[in-house]
């Protein structure tokens, strides 16, 4: 049985692939996380509000929440660690979010840090743009839903910005609110 790894803090970069210009969060976390608070985590920091399946893929597996009605095998998540999936710098792996609408997040291990436990467990560093609202679409539908509501003209611009609850910008990130919901979860020592 191989030695367990020390823990260490992973500085994840997290992207939402297709997305121009970039809508990414950069997280600080430890590395005996596990997939399913990693779910949580990217929920929170990218805005979405965990309503849709999930999976991870990486090295040709897929990390998710098993279901007997899946045609392919799913590791569960809640007993797989980050550190376990994601061993040294510049690894990635995959984040698929609402199968309808797939969204397809890279996440990549940027850095390892030595772990600090008087270090804050998860908090995003930094961010660029908006999440997407949930149900628009994916890529392509969010791009036609902020063509529609840039042109006050358009014939379905009255709809589509009651549909997303008013004005919608596209640039805003906010990272303290991001980090207070992060801090709500507890996590700072996982392991379990």
């Amino acid at each position: 049985m191989p030695a367990e790894r020390p823990k260490q803090i992973y500085q994840l970069k997290i992207t939402l692939k297709g997305a121009k210009p970039p809508i990414w969060r950069r997280v600080l976390l430890p590395s005996d996380l596990t997939l399913d608070v990693l779910h949580e985590v990217i929920q929170i920091a990218m805005g979405w509000t965990s309503s849709h399946l999930h999976q991870f893929v990486a090295g040709g597996r897929f990390y998710g929440v098993p279901d007997d009605d899946f045609d392919f095998e799913v590791q569960d998540e809640a007993e797989v660690r980050l550190g376990d999936v994601l061993r040294k710098e510049k690894e990635a792996m995959v984040y698929e979010y609402d199968f309808g609408d797939g969204w397809e997040h890279q996440v990549l291990l940027e850095k390892l840090l030595p772990f600090d436990d008087a270090q804050a467990l998860p908090i995003c560093v930094k961010g660029r743009r908006a999440c997407p609202p949930e149900d628009c679409g994916g890529i392509y539908g969010y791009a036609d839903l902020l063509r529609i509501l840039a042109d006050p003209a358009d014939p379905q611009h009255q709809d589509v910005l009651e549909w997303v609850g008013g004005p919608l910008d596209p640039e805003a990130f906010d990272i303290d609110d991001t980090n207070l919901a992060l801090a709500a979860l507890g996590v700072t020592g996982q392991r379990r």
